[in-house]
């Protein structure tokens, strides 16, 4: 090769190194960057596992660190995943200078603040999710519309407030938009399936947005999920169901969706054709009408607590790929088809709260996989069918309650050995308890009141170790109170009221705690066994004799004296949200109270107790709350409630905690409830400050000084109970 080729070669060779080079530097800057934004947004965050970032080390590439992907030149940061690793703290602004980021992924964390305006920066964002954290105190920025490749936008579980900003609306390239448990109001759009034109899922579920249904979702022949459950909207359900062959889920449970008449249900008929249709659920509406003969081939069927009447078509046996079946809270009335024993894949039955009448189908014995069933609150008669009890995948309740069924307990009953509650009280079951029900061993919550049950009570439900409450009340039992039922350490509340009980009562365990027991109406019951020497009175119930008497000296002491102190004009009312501005409030409704702390969510829950669960919530006026409310299921929580009302609507005390007002009413399954509404403290209880799990901005707990005013003002509420 001569050297004028040799020259050209080196010449190009020389070329390419340095342009290698210098491209090599550049990548080397921007991958810098993201570096810096990285660590920064470290900086920012702590772990409940201090090892999550450990690999985030200032001097090792990103590309090599814990949930940091690059591209395949690692130049850039591309995706972003912390997802599930127990992250607290704010999110950097310096994330948006992650230009070349896809996919940003932060959910089931403990994030908090605010979503931050840079993140319009990522222009690149083709995935977000902070779904599921705590992010709160601020609006949803518009600076999210600038994000034109953005796909999926998952912001559900926060506590996000104020209207989604219109341009988001706007964003053509999303496909999946989930905004769900939050506390966002507004309408939404009527033209949002013209402006989304690429929807394939919409979850606004738990919030607060008002308006109608959008007509033009039904126009999005390939959304596959629509989800706008548990907020206000009202109107009717739009016309064009049936155009949506791709569609898998509808749910608009629990707004004020209404529809009149035998057809007020038709829309439903449109979907029989809608293949890929697994889950419906319009429950907790204003409909009416008759459920129609053709409804598709569905996985879960929920229209409870609506005014649908007419009664169940046999068809519904027909959906073989049915896992949950809720038609509870109607007006549905006629006999239990049999054909719905052909549901051979049914999770769940609920057909509480209806009209039902005739007997409990046989065929339910084919139901090999349930886990609950409900067929309370009906008019169903006849014995109950040993076949029934033979479900051993039931796991979670098996409630006949507030029938008329009679006849005797089947010792099948046996089979039942994973179920956490039987309810069969309310109804006409006669006999004597059998003894197998001593083998149901998970069982929690046992009631039976209010039967024709005789003989005496089964020994062998002393080896129900987790059972907590036994309610066996108003029936014709008799013989003693078995002794071993005071070693059920769980055992909380003991039912045996209204009975032909006899001899000695036990006084361990659960007996030991007198306001856990009810034994009223036994006369043959007495304390000592000396009772058992004169006859079987002795010395009866004189403890709990001595209780009520005091109890109902005290109570007509202190109303006296309150009628005396309101006759002398010094009560005023509680129901103020700002007593400095004397804003007068009226009782709020079940339905307020269910919106203020999204539907009673667990993750609200700040307390509970004996006779109530206490809850977090917020009015739309911006006020925090604690909500107490009372399960009224419990005996004694109704008569609790109302001593309650009666003592802190009179008291004014700065060391005492402001009751604002209070509920009665009835819940969505048409059943007493009952709550008190509370200022909420928000620096903890006192419990925690003492015990140490509260502390001060500087890092302390309570000093002696600290204690000694507690104490102090503590003794200063008191006083002023007792005496002023």
């Amino acid at each position: 090769m001569n050297s004028p080729y040799l020259a050209t070669l080196f010449a190009i060779l020389v070329a390419i190194f340095f342009s290698k080079n210098v491209f090599l530097g550049a990548e080397s800057a921007t991958l810098s960057t993201d570096r810096e934004a990285l660590l920064s947004f470290k900086s920012r965050v702590s772990m409940e596992q201090p090892n999550v970032l450990s690999s985030w080390e200032p001097n090792s590439s990103p590309c090599n660190w814990t949930g940091v992907v690059c591209n395949e030149l690692g130049q850039r940061v591309v995706e972003l995943d912390l997802s599930d690793m127990g992250i607290t703290g704010s999110i950097s602004p310096h994330i948006g200078n992650l230009s070349f980021l896809r996919s940003l992924q932060l959910q089931h964390n403990r994030f908090k603040g605010t979503l931050l305006d840079q993140l319009g920066n990522l222009l690149r964002l083709r995935i977000m999710n902070t779904s599921s954290n705590s992010i709160e105190d601020g609006l949803i920025p518009s600076e999210l519309s600038r994000l034109r490749n953005l796909k999926q936008l998952d912001l559900t579980i926060n506590n996000l407030t104020g209207t989604i900003p219109p341009s988001i609306y706007n964003m053509s390239s999303l496909v999946n938009l989930a905004m769900a448990s939050n506390d966002l109001w507004g309408d939404i759009p009527n033209d949002v399936g013209v402006t989304l034109p690429n929807l394939l899922i919409l979850n606004l579920c738990i919030n607060k947005f008002t308006g109608t249904i959008p007509g033009s979702l039904h126009n999005l022949t390939t959304v596959q999920v629509i989800r706008l459950a548990d907020n206000l909207l009202h109107g009717t359900v739009p016309q064009g169901l049936g155009n949506l062959p791709d569609l898998q889920m509808y749910n608009i449970g629990f707004n004020k969706i209404v529809s009149s008449g035998e057809s007020g249900l038709d829309f439903i008929a449109s979907l029989t054709n809608r293949t890929r249709l697994r889950f419906l659920a319009i429950d907790g509406n204003l409909l009416e009408g008759v459920i129609p003969e053709s409804i598709g081939n569905l996985s879960k069927l929920n229209l409870s607590y609506n005014s649908i009447s007419g009664q169940i078509p046999q068809e519904i046996g027909q959906l073989e790929k049915l896992q949950m079946l809720g038609l509870a809270g109607n007006r549905i009335s006629g006999i239990i088809p049999s054909s719905l024993g052909n549901l051979q894949k049914l999770n769940d039955i609920d057909l509480s709260w209806n009209a039902l009448v005739g007997r409990i189908p046989t065929s339910f014995v084919n139901f090999g996989y349930l886990i609950s069933m409900d067929l309370s609150h009906n008019k169903l008669n006849g014995s109950i069918p040993k076949e029934i009890l033979n479900l051993p995948s039931l796991r979670t309740f098996f409630k006949l309650s507030n029938n008329f069924l009679s006849g005797p307990l089947p010792q099948e009953v046996r089979f039942l050995q994973g179920v956490g509650t039987i309810d069969l009280s309310g109804n006409h079951l006669s006999g004597n308890n059998p003894m197998s029900i001593g083998m149901c061993k998970s069982l929690e919550k046992l009631f039976m009141a209010n039967n024709m049950f005789s003989g005496p009570i089964p020994d062998t439900l002393v080896e129900v170790r987790g059972l907590e409450t036994l309610d066996l009340s108003s029936n014709q039992l008799s013989g003693s109170v078995p002794p071993d039922i005071q070693n059920l350490n769980a055992l909380q509340l003991l039912n045996l009221s209204f009975n032909n009980l006899e001899g000695e009562i036990p006084t361990g365990g659960v007996f030991s705690n007198i306001s856990r027991v009810h034994l009223d109406g036994n006369p043959k019951l007495c304390l000592y066994s000396a009772c058992e020497n004169s006859g079987g009175r002795g010395v009866q119930l004189i403890l709990i004799s001595v209780i009520i008497t005091i109890a109902v000296i005290l109570t007509l002491c202190f109303t006296v004296g309150l009628l005396f102190y309101i006759r002398k004009g010094k009560a005023k009312a509680m129901a103020s949200f700002d007593s400095s501005k004397g804003q007068q409030h009226q009782m709020v409704s079940y339905y307020e109270l269910r919106l203020a702390t999204k539907n009673f969510n667990q993750e609200n829950q700040i307390g509970h107790g004996s006779f109530r669960t206490v809850y977090k919530g917020y009015f739309r006026e911006g006020i925090t709350i604690a909500v107490k409310v009372l399960d009224t299921q419990i005996i004694g929580s109704r008569k609790s409630f109302f001593a309650e009302c009666l003592a802190l609507r009179n008291t004014r005390h700065r060391n005492l905690l402001k009751l604002i007002t209070s509920c009665s009413s009835l819940d969505f399954k048409n059943m007493e409830f009952l709550a008190l509404v509370y200022e909420f403290m928000s620096n903890g209880s006192l419990d925690d400050w003492i015990k140490g799990k509260r502390m001060n901005v500087d890092g302390g707990g309570l000093d002696i000084v600290d204690r000694v005013n507690v104490a102090t003002d503590v003794a200063s509420a008191i006083n002023y109970l007792h005496h002023e």
